[in-house]
């Protein structure tokens, strides 16, 4: 009896590897578009700065590479990625990144929008700056820390990224 009841644990145990191993990425692409409003906010923005060297991708972000890296995967929805990147609102006012060498690992699908129209575009050891519109970051709400707002609704948002990884 005790040998049967092992041999069953053993079997349900495989059962459970096996489906977690075939597991589909609960994530997908969307094709969401910022409205033409954002778009032109955007490109008024990049004037100002002076910034020419944007491209505008067909989601409304837009981007400017800094190296486009050299890794052989580029990144999907479902990829893991290990980065270093630093968040700005375009007032200039920091909210948030990764300090010194410290890296922020996490599975692209779980981003706003705007990283995952925006870091394709680049490979492992590439960096890249978004310039994200509100529909494509974290539209009319506030995020919040603590009961202080860090980025209010309707916020654009300015990224540099250093693509470390994927996996």
């Amino acid at each position: 009896m005790k040998n049967a009841f092992l041999v069953v644990v053993s079997l349900v145990s495989i059962f459970f590897i096996s489906c977690k191993k075939d597991a589909k990425c609960p994530y997908s692409d969307t094709s969401v578009v910022a409205p033409a409003s954002e778009v032109d906010s955007i490109k008024r923005y990049l004037i100002a700065q002076n910034i020419t060297t944007a491209v505008q991708h067909p989601s409304g972000i837009f981007y400017v590479i800094g190296a486009p890296g050299t890794g052989s995967a580029t990144p999907e929805v479902c990829s893991d990625l290990t980065v270093q990147y630093q968040g700005y609102l375009f007032s200039g006012a920091h909210f948030d990144g990764t300090t010194g060498s410290d890296q922020a690992r996490f599975t692209l699908g779980q981003t706003i929008e705007g990283w995952k129209k925006g870091l394709p575009v680049i490979k492992a050891g590439g960096n890249v700056t978004l310039y994200i519109p509100p529909s494509l970051g974290y539209g009319g709400n506030n995020l919040s820390n603590g009961g202080v707002v860090i980025i209010p609704a309707n916020s654009y948002l300015r990224f540099t990224v250093s693509l470390i990884a994927v996996q």
